[in-house]
């Protein structure tokens, strides 16, 4: 993607998040920098305690308790989000049309939690259907947390969810990007939302796979490459970014985070949960391809690995086939400090990277005792952060269940 013109280049301008133990892009990532978890506990109907990622933020600062009643913990997990982000890049709509912005939102999956209230509601009125809430529908559909940015912030552009499981949050941002060089908008707000933790069964099916994590201590429970990994740590979140052409951030004298190098995704078509190594490594390629960067351009992978035994094992291979002579590449994983935010997770988990372009330091895994040699890849950055003189890409990986992996590269801006 070298030798666009200033229109076609899509830069980051803002960011809007909420992660366990984080309300802000500062505070998550002085977390991740200092090893601090957002791993707590949660007490599930039907399944008692488990270790989760919690999230605690202002839920009436962009609208009223009895709206977030009316809506989802979803929506207002993106309601916050979105504004936040707007906020950060100092848009106001001044220079922007509500009509030409668009909203592109990453879901693993969506109504779970809402459909569960409700039959567990009915079950103490003997069933009776009359129990069950007329918001239902409009609460349930995929569309759902787009839709409540768009209600909230008077959007008249397109609203859509985009559904990859736990690449979602990626693949929505390679959505705005496309939007954005097609002329379709003008601003993409795009990223990723989960709501996770309401469901337990989510958490059940995890367990029955033997893929939940358990530990004594919460917030040791998330450790992938760790030889003691026993599974997932689920948790919320959200992560909208503003997305905007490089001439009209330019033209305004925009901050800008990053800019989009490249993308890719590509499908297992093998297995429903299995990951499968050498997809993932052409997804690599393929995102690299497009970016028209060699694998040692890349300064830091931000690996997807969950936990599981052979996720972790399938996603080194594939790195290890790629970047497997870049002493120059260097290999964290979010999901060590904040859990499994699955839809949320790609974009969450990118912008804790994004900090590194101008502090120049790689954050860590943490929870890593013992590597699995299985794992062992030379530039695995584990338990303290790394300084380096100058990072310059992120490449980062996101995959999900039925066979779906996603890649995304940005690049510190310079104007060239």
């Amino acid at each position: 993607m070298h030798h666009l013109a200033e229109h076609e280049r899509i830069v980051l301008t803002g960011v809007g998040l909420v992660a366990p133990g984080a309300t802000c892009l500062s505070e998550f990532r002085a977390n991740l920098l200092a090893g601090r978890s957002g791993i707590g506990t949660i007490d599930l109907r039907y399944m008692g305690t488990v270790p989760a990622g919690i999230c605690s933020f202002a839920e009436t600062k962009y609208r009223k308790k009895k709206e977030n009643k009316r809506g989802t913990r979803a929506g207002c997990i993106a309601v916050y989000c979105a504004n936040e982000a707007l906020a950060d890049a100092g848009i106001d709509f001044s220079g922007y049309d509500r009509a030409e912005t668009g909203v592109y939102l990453g879901l693993t999956e969506h109504g779970t939690v809402e459909t569960e209230n409700e039959v567990y509601n009915i079950s103490r009125y003997d069933y009776n259907v009359d129990y069950w809430t007329h918001h239902h529908n409009p609460r349930t559909v995929l569309n759902n947390p787009a839709g409540e940015i768009t209600m909230n912030l008077g959007i008249t552009g397109p609203h859509y969810s985009v559904g990859a499981a736990c690449a979602a949050g990626n693949a929505a941002l390679i959505q705005g990007t496309q939007m954005l060089r097609l002329g379709e908008v003008d601003l993409a707000l795009c990223g990723g939302i989960s709501e996770c933790v309401g469901s337990f069964g989510i958490f059940a099916s995890f367990r029955a796979q033997g893929a939940l994590a358990e530990h004594p201590d919460p917030a040791r429970a998330s450790r992938p490459f760790d030889m003691a990994r026993n599974g997932i740590v689920i948790s919320e979140g959200g992560c909208v970014f503003t997305l905007e052409r490089l001439d009209r951030a330019l033209a305004r004298g925009a901050k800008i985070y990053a800019e989009i190098a490249g993308y890719a995704m590509n499908s297992d078509a093998r297995d429903f949960v299995m990951p499968y190594g050498p997809r993932q490594s052409e997804c690599m390629r393929r995102a690299l391809q497009r970016a028209a960067l060699e694998p040692r351009d890349i300064t830091i992978i931000n690996t997807h690995a969950t936990g599981t035994r052979q996720g972790d094992i399938e996603e080194c291979k594939a790195i290890r086939q790629v970047f497997s002579d870049c002493p120059d590449t260097w290999i964290n994983n979010t999901k060590s400090s904040i859990g499994h935010a699955m839809g949320a997770a790609g974009v969450l988990e990118l912008a804790g990277n994004l900090p590194s372009f101008t502090d120049h330091l790689v954050h860590p895994t943490i929870n890593l005792d013992n590597l699995d040699p299985d794992c062992n890849l030379p530039g695995i950055i584990a338990n303290k952060p790394k300084p380096l003189d100058k990072p310059f890409t992120i490449l980062n990986n996101s995959f999900g269940m039925v066979g779906v992996n996603s890649v995304v590269i940005v690049k510190r801006f310079d104007e060239k």
